[in-house]
């Protein structure tokens, strides 16, 4: 029986990587915040794309600590040699290519790192418990598996504008059509369960802002940027034609400007151990 390969639904375009990266510097605060890294740690950041959380970590890691980032997309990895250019952590974060579903760990690394942490990956592979038995794998007895991931359906905007729900399905069937699972955030216990790992903790990190907030308009883009992607997967228009689209297009920016404006979003955050 052939293996069904992951899917990445987003793609890695310059454009794309902009979005990602802005959407990085929206998230990590409140990531590191959660890990309370207390350091010296050694890490394993599965599915590391453009590196900027593997960076952070190894700050928050300190001189004697070091991350590990596997990344499957050979441009990603490319674009976070580059970034890391002007970091002075740098060289305490190693990239290397690989799949999350098939770490390319050697044999005196598994069983040795003391967090493996994924973001954002396991929405995107058909067996995300193959992804968190691998982590459970890597880390040495006692050591942390950190699962970040979405569940799509807590997604909210207030006012809401006309057939953004409809677009917002049809991106979440994006991932269904390719085997994957838009609301696996709800599953990440279970998972850490699944996986052999002792369950410590959840919780929800809240991904969102309103009108007032400086850093609303980013919030808007990317929501935007992921819609419009969805939009674009869509050949025969079922969920808007040029019109509609220009439309919700007017609309959203005329929701943007309001000052009762919201979005409502929050990422699943789950964290286990590995048993003795």
């Amino acid at each position: 029986m052939t293996e069904r390969p992951s899917n990445y639904v987003h793609g890695t375009t310059p454009e794309e990587q902009r979005r990602l990266s802005m959407l990085n510097d929206l998230l990590n605060r409140t990531s590191l915040a959660e890990l309370h890294l207390s350091g010296g740690e050694r890490i394993l950041d599965v599915g590391s794309g453009l590196g900027q959380m593997a960076r952070g970590m190894a700050r928050a890691a300190g001189p004697q600590g070091s991350v590990l980032g596997i990344e499957r997309s050979t441009e990603q990895i490319a674009e976070a040699i580059r970034q890391a250019a002007q970091d002075a952590s740098a060289g305490r974060v190693e990239f290397r290519a690989g799949d999350a579903l098939d770490p390319p760990l050697r044999d005196d690394e598994w069983g040795r790192f003391d967090v493996a942490h994924a973001r954002f990956i396991l929405e995107h592979v058909p067996d995300p418990l193959r992804v968190v038995r691998g982590m459970v794998r890597a880390v040495r007895p006692g050591g942390r598996i950190v699962l970040e991931d979405d569940d799509h359906e807590v997604f909210r905007q207030w006012p809401e504008i006309p057939g953004l729900a409809a677009v917002w399905s049809a991106y979440m069937r994006t991932y269904e059509k390719n085997g994957n699972d838009p609301i696996v955030g709800r599953r990440l216990v279970q998972l850490l369960h699944q996986a052999g790992a002792k369950p410590r903790r959840n919780c929800w990190i809240s991904f969102g802002a309103c009108s007032g907030d400086p850093e609303f308009p980013a919030y808007v883009d990317n929501a935007a940027s992921i819609l419009e992607g969805a939009h674009a997967g869509d050949p025969r228009g079922r969920h808007g034609g040029s019109g509609r689209a220009r439309r919700r297009d007017r609309e959203r920016a005329r929701v943007g400007k309001r000052d009762d404006a919201a979005l409502w979003f929050a990422r699943s955050w789950a964290e286990g151990i590995r048993p003795d």
